[in-house]
């Protein structure tokens, strides 16, 4: 075993804002479940009858809309106003971190219109979609044509717009790469109101390079043309137990689905493995299958996406237990698998609702809205979750996998960790995320002389010390792990806490496209900046404005 022993720390005295998260389960059951639920269905029937209009409507509405969004963009006056930024609550994204930039004066543009599926072109297999269309409402309009897009992040709550501006992945990006990656088309209003349509040989191809990790803040994203593929109604999904220390499970991880001996034949379609102890995971691998072979007697059919049934992480860790086994999932439910529980955060929200009785009898009610736990938690509950919680992503390159557990396990202890591959391409432009330099010399496993195989490293939990009650630094061990990543060539999404301050930022991150994009495209003085979005912390008027003014300067000194 690998040298994993953690540091001795002193129990922690308890305060009110413990017991304030203790009992927080009377809030969340009481009020945030039941409100969550009549949100869900309102945009249920939004959506539905968003999918009853014909497409000529809906592009006419869009048109509509984006004229809206021009014109409030005209009305704007620089001197007196703020800077841009959407309409939209800071608490409704889907992210742990601290979004107070629009604490800040700010010049509000609606986008929430924008959330209707265009068109679904099954000749150039192009879905369009606005930027509000999330994951739950694509699948349910394409699944019943054998159609997915390329890559559905797994929560239905995802937007397109947030998974193109900040991060996306799900199981299959190990063929298909991140979710912006599989775009082929962004339709975009710039800072003067010009409406242009980007893609990646087109005049506007550093634009379509730029938006990606950029969270919105080079124009609006109104609309994407997104790639779609075939699919068949079920996911056969194989369930491996696999034990050892941690490099030996992350070297499991890799052999699941990228064969040592490049045969693509073994490769799957889907991909992810959940790491439960520092000496025990289970590798999961899915084939789409039909609803004939899926039917054949003797096949295991699991729905998992009744209410009723075992949270899907439990479920894939019985494996440890009964050995590797075999099942098949409609694709749907398959694709939403860990909506119902949150990965495993919904064991810190509700201690006991993965419990039998709980499930049968409230299960329906779950997920609640992340966007509601937010708004309801209160300013010293939301500082606690920030300091004694862990919601952190790591892409890291594969090989190094074994390594990045380690230091987490070290840092952190958090368990479980979800591991979920992907590529990341060699572009003819550098964009603020790259593979390593000369990769496609190594050869490495996993590795393509077009893009080099990442791994999404998920750390979602309260760390071990704060469970067994000892003291335990949140934002020190966030620095350490951030330094970490820096180091090794590793990338953190911007939806998480982050303590970087805005050199190490921009060590993590490639700077010179965005800023390039940033001053051609006008957005310098008139959106914020992707640090200063991303920032933790409050961002006062005086601080925004002297950091864009100091920007604009640099920007108008190279002009010059």
């Amino acid at each position: 075993m690998s040298d994993l022993h953690t540091p001795l720390r002193p129990k922690r005295k308890k305060v009110l804002v413990d017991y304030l998260v203790q009992f927080r389960w009377i809030v969340v059951i009481f009020v945030v479940l039941p409100i969550s639920s009549l949100i869900y269905f309102k945009l249920f029937l939004g959506d539905t009858w968003s999918a009853m209009k014909s497409e000529k409507r809906r592009q006419k509405e869009h048109d509509e809309n984006v004229k809206k969004v021009v014109k409030r963009l005209k009305e704007r006056d620089p001197k007196k106003d703020g800077l841009i930024c959407t309409a939209r609550k800071p608490w409704i994204a889907v992210g742990m971190r601290n979004v107070d930039y629009k604490r800040a004066r700010h010049f509000e543009v609606d986008l929430s219109a924008f959330r209707n599926i265009l068109q679904i072109d099954k000749e150039r297999m192009v879905a369009r979609v606005e930027p509000l269309v999330n994951m739950g409402q694509i699948t349910r309009y394409t699944c019943p044509m054998n159609l997915s897009l390329a890559v559905v992040a797994e929560l239905d709550d995802l937007t397109v717009g947030g998974l193109i501006n900040g991060y996306g992945i799900e199981g299959s990006s190990h063929l298909f790469g991140l979710f912006s990656d599989t775009v082929v088309a962004m339709e975009v209003v710039l800072a003067d109101g010009r409406v242009v349509r980007a893609t990646k040989d087109n005049e506007y191809s550093d634009l379509f390079y730029a938006i990606p990790w950029s969270q919105g803040t080079l124009g609006f994203l109104v609309a994407a043309e997104i790639k779609l593929i075939n699919i068949k109604e079920y996911m056969k999904v194989t369930y491996k137990p696999c034990r050892g220390n941690l490099k030996e499970l992350a070297q499991a991880y890799a052999d699941s689905f990228a064969p040592r001996d490049g045969d693509p034949s073994k490769i799957p379609d889907f991909v992810e493995t959940m790491i439960y102890t520092p000496s025990e995971g289970v590798m999961m691998t899915g084939v789409y299958s039909s609803k004939e072979e899926a039917k054949k007697k003797g096949n295991k059919i699991n729905n998992q996406g009744w209410w009723f049934k075992p949270w899907f992480y439990q479920h894939a860790q019985s494996a440890l237990k009964k050995g590797e086994f075999v099942e098949y999932i409609p694709i749907r439910e398959y694709y939403h698998r860990h909506t119902r529980c949150l990965y495993w955060e919904g064991k810190l929200i509700l201690s006991f609702a993965d419990q039998w009785w709980f499930r049968w009898s409230l299960g329906w009610l779950m997920p609640p809205k992340v966007s509601l736990l937010k708004a309801t938690q209160g300013e010293a509950v939301r500082n606690y979750y920030h300091d004694m919680h862990v919601i952190q992503d790591i892409l890291v390159p594969l090989y190094k996998v074994g390594e990045a557990m380690e230091f987490v396990h070290k840092e952190m202890e958090v368990y479980p960790l979800w591991l979920c591959p992907h590529r990341l391409y060699k572009t003819p432009i550098k964009t603020m995320i790259y593979p390593e330099a000369g990769f496609e010399h190594h050869h490495r496993q996993g590795d393509t002389p077009y893009a080099q195989m990442f791994t999404d490293v998920g750390v979602y939990y309260a760390p071990g010390p704060v469970l067994r009650g000892e003291e335990f630094n949140g934002s020190e061990a966030v620095r350490n792990l951030e330094q970490w990543m820096i180091e090794n060539h590793c990338f953190q999404p911007q939806y998480t806490v982050s303590e970087l301050n805005e050199k190490d930022f921009w060590r993590m991150f490639d700077a010179e496209h965005y800023e390039y994009c940033r001053r051609k495209y006008g957005a310098v003085g008139t959106f914020m900046s992707v640090y200063y979005k991303s920032k933790k912390g409050c961002k006062t008027e005086k601080e925004v404005a002297e950091a864009e003014a100091a920007i604009a300067e640099s920007a108008y000194a190279e002009e010059v």
